[in-house]
């Protein structure tokens, strides 16, 4: 009886460990869709609003959102938001207008998500995924697009990782979370998408939650851990992704050859309160 508890105990542990693993990039081929000459314009404003609204900086470097005090009207606003992007034929969308679409349409959703459990500490506490081992809303199918049930791991790994394979997508996606990339303040476009990939590349990066530079070596965000294929084959390759946007003191750091001696994430909800 022990022996068989003892396995149970056992493989629950590894399913539990299982479901922290990030899930790999997996193409979902029908949203590679697009009209390269199609001047089709979504518009963010209503999201551009609410981040005017409620992000706030603080002195420690990371931009926290107010969920307390989004107000029964802005969040009917979101929720309205929210169901335009649904809405729109972004399939009939050229490329440059499709990408600002899907990292609107996360960290919108993520927004609601929070709102509708408020309060909480630790996104990962809504367990509201498939699955007896689930942990956190991402896999929570969220609304219907172009006929199809979409979840927040659908947008980032079956849509934008696999689509565009660029790693600084992982600098504007945000998780609710102290130790995730900023919120960013400006709603993305296809004006401004590429420069602020890099400035919130930059930005993460050189804050120690992206990279602490520790007398043993370097502790580097747990998104290099859980993501390192998108970054480098391999260490020296995070390293050389990393030196790309930094700045000093962390490049004189990195000219060093440090050592990548942990990762670490911080999962407290980005709440002002």
């Amino acid at each position: 009886m022990w022996g068989l508890r003892g396995v149970l105990v056992a493989t629950c542990l590894a399913l539990c460990a299982g479901a922290q693993a990030a899930p790999s990039a997996e193409l979902w081929p029908r949203w590679q869709a697009n009209v390269p000459e199609a001047e089709r314009s979504i518009d963010h404003g209503a999201w551009q609003a609410l981040l005017d609204r409620y992000l706030a900086p603080a002195n420690d470097g990371v931009t926290r959102f107010d969920y307390a005090a989004v107000s029964d009207a802005d969040a009917v606003a979101l929720h309205g938001y929210l169901e335009s992007l649904a809405a729109a034929p972004i399939s009939n969308c050229a490329r440059d207008e499709q990408l600002p679409y899907w990292i609107n349409l996360y960290n919108a959703l993520t927004v609601r998500v929070i709102l509708e459990h408020y309060p909480v500490d630790d996104i990962r506490d809504i367990d509201t995924s498939p699955g007896f081992f689930s942990n956190g809303p991402w896999g929570q199918v969220l609304l219907s697009i172009e006929g199809e049930e979409i979840s927040l791991d659908d947008i980032e790994h079956r849509i934008l990782r696999p689509i565009w394979r660029d790693p600084r997508l992982h600098y504007v996606l945000n998780c609710a979370s102290v130790g995730c990339p900023q919120l960013n303040p400006e709603a993305f476009t296809r004006d401004n998408a590429a420069r602020l990939l890099d400035e919130s590349a930059r930005a993460f990066i050189n804050h120690p939650r992206g990279v602490a530079v520790g007398a043993r070596g370097l502790t580097l965000s747990s998104l290099y851990d859980w993501y390192g294929e998108d970054f480098g084959e391999d260490e020296a390759g995070i390293l050389a992704h990393i030196a790309t946007f930094a700045a000093p003191p962390l490049a004189d750091a990195l000219a060093g050859a440090p050592e990548i001696r942990d990762y670490d994430y911080d999962w407290r909800l980005n709440d002002v309160r």
